[in-house]
């Protein structure tokens, strides 16, 4: 089911989410399920469940959106469940980031150029993995969201004051787009 995305200035999107549980194998099934059906409805690289309204700590991504850009991308997807960064590099990268709760608005960020991470695949098998260019970036900013932070938070300060009336624009509901959201 496609469910509605939910924009910057909702207070889901500001809260830690929870863990999710576990043993709930059939809620779990059906979150991925419709995560994975929005994120391909809106044509995004990536959600997070609190996007969605449920505030639990799981994320998506798909590099086959970005993969004309990003050609190492194609066929990289993944869901994390209780995902937990174990490292992250000292060295950084910047680069353009936009996001579903934020439409119309991207902006340079600059984070680690390599992570590794902890996490539960869809099937509820661990995983430890390392990443690195923009599959990298994709798994931070969706990660960011399950602490109650987006990316617009991590920007220049002046790009930050470029964009705050775009930014109260979409939290009073003057966007469009064309997916389903609330606000």
């Amino acid at each position: 089911m496609v469910l509605p995305i939910y924009l910057y200035g909702t207070e889901i999107l500001k809260k830690e989410a929870e863990a999710a549980d576990l043993s709930d194998r059939e809620a779990l099934a059906a979150l991925v399920s419709d995560m994975k059906e929005t994120l391909a409805s809106a044509d995004g690289c990536g959600l997070a469940a609190p996007q969605v309204g449920v505030s639990k700590r799981v994320i998506i991504v798909d590099g086959d959106v970005v993969s004309e850009t990003y050609d190492y991308l194609k066929g990289f997807r993944r869901t994390m469940i209780n995902p937990v960064l174990l490292e992250a590099s000292d060295e950084t990268r910047e680069y353009s980031e936009g996001c579903l709760s934020v439409p119309g608005i991207y902006a340079d960020v600059r984070r680690p150029a390599k992570i590794k991470v902890e996490y539960y695949d869809e099937n509820l098998e661990k995983h430890v993995e390392e990443f690195d260019r923009f599959a990298c970036r994709m798994i931070q900013h969706e990660m960011d969201h399950l602490d109650g932070h987006l990316f617009v938070e991590r920007v220049a300060p002046v790009r930050k004051k470029l964009i705050s009336r775009k930014l109260q624009g979409i939290s009073k509901g003057k966007v469009s787009t064309r997916y389903k959201t609330k606000g």
